[in-house]
């Protein structure tokens, strides 16, 4: 167990401290299980009325904060961050093994820098190059031509298919597989002929892939994900298709080849992107929506098919008004037919 001084914790956060910078933590924990040896943080004003209670070593709290506290504070712009900076000092990830295993299978021409560990099972093709301190986990798969650059960690059961690329600092997890085929194929009379799929994918610095991802290789060139874009578990990207840098991509999300996705874009759970589409900056599609045509930069888009959020609300409230209304219309013309069959009868 890591045991770091509240002034440590402060100096890596860049926080101010008010109380005893000589406090050791161990442990870092929710508020609500706080206790004297751990470090909790608070950035909601409903918690702040509650900190004069709190039994922590240490919480950190908004710059602003002016209320009362039994714990040694540190004040953070952002408390949530500096709060996840602390965990990444109380739980450092390292590998439970050093080196390369005799059991992997290491190929041809096989290059790396210092520090690397390929685990057991692991199987890396030949002419793959690794940089420094890469970690590959046992049982995952590098094809012949990968590459992969410094600090990046390739969790087990990995595929990594030929020629693929890998940025530095990258964190890929479990089952996800990059550089599968494309969906591609033409009609051959009653048949479907496959279409090669010769490209790659280049995957960039900072990014991280969700567990059970699948990335296909482009047709030609590369399907990229650019630096910073951060997928959750259960994600498809098809080939061809560029994600912008720090983009957020949601659990079970599909994404149809040849689509271009900007910048800082955030993409919910579930939600379906067809092919061929431009996704601008900054845009925002909801959960569950089916997007069928262009987005426009910061457009918050939600619904199937996809539609500006706001008439999307809208749209919603007054569904359920939908089964009184049809009652309405059908007893209109009702009351019409009758007027209607009075004047024909009476010829007014």
């Amino acid at each position: 167990m890591k045991t770091l001084t509240i002034a440590q914790i402060a100096d890596h956060v860049g926080g101010r401290v008010h109380g005893n910078p000589d406090k050791t933590i161990s442990r870092a924990v929710a508020f609500e299980d706080a206790d004297e040896g751990s470090i909790t943080f608070v950035d909601k004003p409903a918690l702040l009325g509650k900190l004069v209670d709190c039994r922590a070593g240490v919480v950190v709290v908004p710059e602003r904060f002016e209320g009362k506290s039994a714990a040694t504070l540190i004040f953070s712009k952002n408390p949530r961050l500096a709060f996840a900076k602390v965990m990444t000092l109380l739980y450092p990830r390292t590998p439970s093994i050093s080196g390369i295993s005799p059991s992997a299978a290491i190929g041809r021409r096989f290059a790396c820098g210092e520090g690397v560990v390929v685990g057991p099972n692991a199987f890396v093709g030949n002419d793959v190059t690794l940089g420094d301190c890469v970690i590959i986990h046992p049982g995952a798969y590098l094809g012949d031509g990968v590459r992969v650059d410094d600090d990046t960690q390739i969790y087990p059961n990995v595929t990594i298919m030929d020629g693929c690329i890998v940025g530095k600092r990258a964190i890929i997890h479990s089952g996800t597989v990059i550089g599968s085929d494309g969906y591609g194929f033409t009609p051959e009379g009653i048949r479907h002929f496959k279409i090669p799929q010769v490209g790659i994918v280049r995957i960039e610095d900072d990014v991280e892939i969700g567990a059970c991802n699948t990335i296909d290789r482009a047709t030609f060139g590369a399907t990229l994900i650019k630096e910073g874009v951060k997928t959750d578990n259960h994600v498809h990207i098809a080939h061809n298709v560029s994600i912008g840098a720090h983009s957020l991509i949601v659990a079970h999300v599909g994404i149809a080849g040849s689509t271009r996705v900007g910048n800082h874009v955030t993409i919910a759970g579930q939600a379906g992107v067809g092919g061929h589409l431009d996704i601008g900056d900054g845009a925002i599609i909801g959960p569950q929506a089916g997007v069928a045509k262009n987005v426009s930069p910061g457009q918050v888009l939600s619904g199937t098919p996809a539609i500006d959020h706001r008439l999307w609300l809208r749209v919603q409230r007054e569904i359920p008004q939908v089964p009184e209304l049809k009652k309405q219309v059908r007893d209109l013309e009702k009351r019409l037919s009758a007027l209607a069959e009075q004047i024909a009868e009476t010829g007014k």
